[in-house]
């Protein structure tokens, strides 16, 4: 039977350090883990060889037996540790049968308590991510914060409260990551993740599509006929928006770099959009009015013309 490539197995370099195997080994025991993926058998095999991988890459004093033999076994072990050479152990004895169905490596087991390490011994196992919501204030979101979270009590760790930051610029749903805050890992395996789920609260007048900001400001019918320069809220204060003459009830004005930090692109934020809306004085007094008569005799126009209407 072929033996594998552990560092092959792995998808890391027979350089890389101790590490990044670790790393390597925690996204592929994420990815296969039998609980994620029940009833797949090709995902368990998968497991399972990952496992015996980082089993043998993870400890320093087996990795020198592999680098040495390109095998590992309890025989090349103590092959190692009495100095033989590398062409002292011609093949691996782990599948040889004695006519017993025991095989070498169950004898050796037997010899040496279940060393860990043997064939049928325990694989380190990565724990399972825990996956928390955690709500925040629209603000917040934009401007990034600290959250305090408490643990539940698993793999018997007493119940803790950590302090957590939340970076500028998350959205609901977005998932931040706290390393080595899951599940205690099994047969010295690393913990899993905490995942913080941010549920982002709304907003009095400001709307959020992706990271634009879109709010709706009011304009009088002399600021939208003659133009103007008014203010306009932001998040991060008050801005100045030119109005120009003949502006319609409707139309959108871009403000740039006033929306969202952009997450993954630091330095760089999201636009907002103000769409005005002409509004009439709730009261009109008798002089307006004949203002209002005149503007109309003075230009008639008729703006559901393309309906075809009157």
């Amino acid at each position: 039977m072929a033996k594998q490539d552990y560092y092959a197995t792995l998808g890391v370099p027979k350089t890389a350090s101790a590490d990044e195997i670790k790393k390597a080994y925690r996204r592929l025991a994420r990815k296969y883990h039998p609980d994620l993926n029940p009833g797949d058998k090709a995902a368990e095999e998968k497991f399972k060889r990952i496992s015996e991988a980082f089993d043998v890459l993870g400890d320093e004093e087996k990795r020198k037996v592999y680098d040495r033999f390109g095998v590992y076994t309890e025989a090349h072990a103590q092959a190692a540790k009495s100095g033989a050479a590398a062409g002292g152990i011609p093949f691996d004895f782990g599948n040889f049968d004695f006519g017993s169905g025991a095989s070498f490596r169950d004898i050796f087991a037997e010899m040496f308590g279940g060393m860990r390490g043997s064939a049928r011994g325990p694989f380190p196992q990565a724990g399972r991510d825990i996956e928390q919501t955690v709500s925040i204030s629209f603000e917040q979101a934009m401007e990034g914060t600290t959250v305090k979270v408490t643990l539940p009590p698993i793999g018997g760790r007493p119940s803790e409260t950590i302090t957590a930051r939340i970076p500028a610029g998350v959205d609901n749903g977005s998932k931040v990551r706290i390393a080595g805050k899951g599940y205690p890992g099994v047969n010295g395996g690393p913990p899993g993740d905490l995942y913080l789920i941010t549920n982002v609260g709304s907003h009095p007048f400001f709307t959020r599509k992706g990271d634009n900001i879109y709010c709706t400001v009011p304009i009088t019918v002399p600021e939208a006929a003659l133009g103007a320069k008014i203010e306009v809220p932001t998040v991060g204060g008050k801005a100045q928006l030119r109005i120009p003459p003949g502006t319609q009830s409707g139309q959108k004005f871009r403000l740039r770099e006033k929306g969202f930090p952009v997450l993954r692109s630091p330095g760089t934020r999201g636009d907002q959009y103000v769409e005005v809306k002409i509004v009439l004085p709730s009261v009109i007094s008798e002089e307006t009015k004949e203002l209002l008569r005149q503007y109309e005799r003075l230009n008639p126009e008729n703006p559901r013309k393309s309906l075809g209407v009157g």
